[in-house]
C-alpha cells in the first residue's frame, strides 16, 4: 500500500478515536451531568475523598480534563478548597489511567454489541438520558473499532524503513522522545487517545519500548498542559488547580525520565508485551503521583498563593464583568437580527449578575454580617438597570420593521428579562433580609435541615447554568432538561417541607425556632428556580414538546 493511502487511513482511525472519546464525555456530561456535578461537591470532605472522587468521575468521563474544568469552576466560586481541589485532579488523572488499562484489554468482541446497543438507545428511544446514554455507549464502541483501524492501518508499515528508523532514533534521544509525546497529547487535546495510540504502536512492533517510554512519560505532561491552557484567564483561585497539577506532572515526568535514563529498567515485568508494558507503567506512573504527591498538596496550595495571587483580581466595584460597557449597540437598531443578538448578550450579562447575587445566599445564612447584605444587595440596582435598559432597547427595536420570527424572539427576550429582574428581587427583598433576621435572633438549623436547604441551592446553582446555555444556544435537548430538572426541583423542595414538619412533630428544637424561615428559603429557592425556567418553555413550544396543562384531561363517558 502507498504510505499517503497508510498515512490517510491512519488519521482517519485517529479521528475516530478522539471523536469517540468526546462521545463519550458529552454522553455522560448530559445524561449524568447533575450528578457528576454532586459527586464532585461531596468530594470537598478531605483530600482522600477527593482523590478517589476525581478518579470515579474521569472513569465515568474518560477524561481528567473535564474533571479538571469542572473543578476549576467550583473553586473559582470558593465551593472547592484549592488543597482538595489539587488532590481531586491528582485522582483524576490516576482515574483516565484506569480508563486507558479497560480500553486496553481485547474487547474486540464488545465492539459490535457497544454499536448495536448504543444505536438502538440513541436512535429508538424517547427519554433524554436514554439517549444521551446510548451515545455514550456508542462511543465506548468506536474507541475500540478505532483502536482495531489503528492496529490495522499501521500493519504495513512494519514493512517498511522509515517508522523503523524514526523509533531507533528516539529511542537514542530520550528527549526529544518525551517532548515529541507532551506536543502530540497537547495538540490532540486527549491523553487516553495519545497513550492508547503509542500502545497500539508499541505492540505492533513499529516502536520499541525504549522509544515509547519517553513518549508516554511526555503525554503525562501534555495532560496537563491541556488543562492548564483551557483554564487561561479563570480567576485565581481556580487557575492555581491546573497549574500545581502542572507542576507536579512535570517534576514526577522528569524524574521519572532521568531515571530511565541512568538506569534502564527491565520493562518485561509490567506486561506480557510492549504494549502491556506501556499501559501499565502509565498507571503505575500517575498511581505514584497520588502516593507521593498527596502530602504535599498543602505546601503547593501555600506556594501558589505566593505566585498567582488573588490580589491581581479587581474589586468588587471594579469588576469588568459588571463594570463593562453594555452590549445594547444602538448602532444595529436597524438591523433587528443583530438588535437581538446584542441584547441576549446583554441578557446573559444580566442573568450573570443575578448569579452574582445567588452564590453567596447560603453562605451568607451561615455567618455573613450586615455588610456581605449589603453589598450583595447592592447588585440588585445593577439587575434592575439592566432590565430597564433591555426592555428600552426591545421597545426601540420593535418600532422597525421585524419578521414574526424576529417579534416573537423579542417577546421572549423581554420576557425572560422581566423574570430575571423578579428573580434579583426575590434575593434581595425575601433571602437576604431573612439572613439578617437569622444573625440578628441567632437562631441555628437543624443539621438535617441545613443540608436540605443546601442541596436545594447546589441544584439552583446548576440549573441557573443551564438556563444561562439555553438562552444562547437555544439548544432544544438542553431546554428539555432544564425542565427536567425544574421539575426534580420541585420534587426535591417538597421533600423537605415534609420532612421538616415531620421534624416539627418530634420536637426538634432548632425546627420549631426556624420552622417558618426554612418554609421561606425552600420557597423561595424553587421559585427563583421555575423563573430561569421559563427560558426553555418558548424552544419546547415550538417544537410542540410542551403540554397546555398538567392536568389530567376528563374522560367523556
Amino acid at each position: 500500500m502507498h504510505i499517503s493511502m497508510i498515512l490517510l487511513h491512519l488519521a482517519g482511525a485517529v479521528m475516530l478515536l478522539l471523536v469517540a472519546v468526546h462521545m463519550v464525555r458529552t454522553g455522560m456530561e448530559r445524561a449524568h451531568g447533575t450528578s457528576l456535578r454532586r459527586l464532585l461537591g461531596h468530594a470537598r470532605r478531605g483530600r482522600v475523598p477527593a482523590a478517589a472522587g476525581g478518579a470515579v468521575m474521569a472513569v465515568l468521563l474518560q477524561s481528567s480534563t473535564a474533571v479538571a474544568i469542572l473543578a476549576c469552576g467550583f473553586a473559582a466560586s470558593g465551593a472547592l478548597p484549592i488543597a482538595t481541589g489539587i488532590a481531586l485532579l491528582l485522582g483524576a488523572d490516576l482515574g483516565s489511567a484506569i480508563v486507558v488499562r479497560v480500553l486496553s484489554f481485547d474487547l474486540n468482541w464488545l465492539i459490535p454489541v457497544c454499536l448495536l446497543a448504543g444505536g438502538i438507545l440513541f436512535l429508538k428511544t424517547r427519554g433524554q438520558k436514554t439517549r444521551e446514554t446510548g451515545r455514550m455507549v456508542l462511543g465506548i464502541g468506536f474507541v475500540l473499532m478505532s483502536l482495531q483501524l489503528i492496529a490495522t492501518a499501521t500493519g504495513p508499515l512494519r514493512d517498511g524503513g522509515m517508522l523503523p528508523t524514526v523509533a531507533r532514533y528516539l529511542a537514542e534521544d530520550y528527549v526529544s522522545a518525551f517532548l515529541l509525546g507532551a506536543a502530540f497529547t497537547w495538540l490532540i487535546h486527549s491523553s487516553v487517545a495519545s497513550v492508547l495510540m503509542f500502545a497500539t504502536f508499541a505492540s505492533q512492533g513499529l516502536m520499541s519500548v525504549e522509544a515509547a517510554v519517553p513518549m508516554v512519560l511526555g503525554a503525562n505532561l501534555g495532560g496537563g498542559l491541556i488543562a492548564y491552557w483551557l483554564s487561561r484567564g479563570m480567576p485565581a483561585e481556580a487557575s492555581r488547580l491546573p497549574v500545581a497539577n502542572l507542576l507536579f506532572r512535570l517534576a514526577g515526568s522528569v524524574l521519572a525520565l532521568a531515571l530511565i535514563e541512568t538506569a534502564l529498567p527491565p520493562f518485561e515485568f509490567l506486561g506480557a508485551n510492549a504494549g502491556a508494558a506501556l499501559v501499565n507503567l502509565h498507571l503505575a506512573f500517575n498511581a505514584a503521583l497520588v502516593v507521593f504527591c498527596l502530602p504535599f498538596v498543602g505546601l503547593m496550595e501555600r506556594m501558589l498563593a505566593n505566585l498567582i495571587s488573588a490580589a491581581s483580581a479587581k474589586p468588587a466595584d471594579q469588576d469588568p464583568l459588571r463594570r463593562r460597557i453594555s452590549a445594547l449597540d444602538r448602532a444595529v437598531i436597524g438591523t433587528p437580527r443583530l438588535a437581538l443578538a446584542s441584547a441576549t448578550r446583554e441578557l446573559l450579562r444580566m442573568g450573570e449578575l443575578v448569579e452574582v447575587m445567588v452564590r453567596p445566599v447560603m453562605d451568607v445564612f451561615n455567618g455573613g454580617d450586615r455588610d456581605d447584605i449589603l453589598r450583595i444587595q447592592g447588585v440588585d440596582a445593577e439587575v434592575n438597570q439592566a432590565h430597564s435598559d433591555i426592555k428600552l432597547y426591545l421597545a426601540e427595536v420593535n418600532r422597525g420593521e421585524m419578521t414574526s420570527e424576529e417579534a416573537q424572539r423579542s417577546i421572549e427576550l423581554t420576557d425572560f428579562a422581566i423574570n430575571l429582574e423578579h428573580a434579583g428581587d426575590i434575593v434581595a427583598k425575601n433571602l437576604l433580609p431573612l439572613a439578617l433576621e437569622r444573625a440578628q435572633k441567632r437562631f441555628r438549623f437543624s443539621d438535617e435541615g441545613w443540608g436540605e436547604l443546601q442541596d436545594l441551592h447546589q441544584q439552583l446553582l446548576e440549573n441557573m447554568h443551564l438556563a444561562l446555555n439555553v438562552l444562547v444556544s437555544q439548544d432544544l435537548p438542553s431546554a428539555r432538561q432544564l425542565v427536567i430538572e425544574k421539575e426534580r426541583m420541585r420534587k426535591l423542595a417538597r421533600a423537605s417541607h415534609d420532612r421538616h414538619l415531620k421534624r416539627l412533630q418530634t420536637g426538634t428544637v432548632e425546627s420549631i425556632e426556624t420552622s417558618s424561615m426554612h418554609l421561606e428559603i425552600a420557597r423561595a429557592l424553587k421559585e427563583l428556580n421555575s423563573l430561569l425556567a421559563t427560558v426553555a418553555y418558548p424552544i419546547l413550544k415550538r417544537s410542540g414538546d410542551l403540554l397546555e396543562s398538567r392536568l389530567v384531561q376528563p374522560s367523556h363517558s
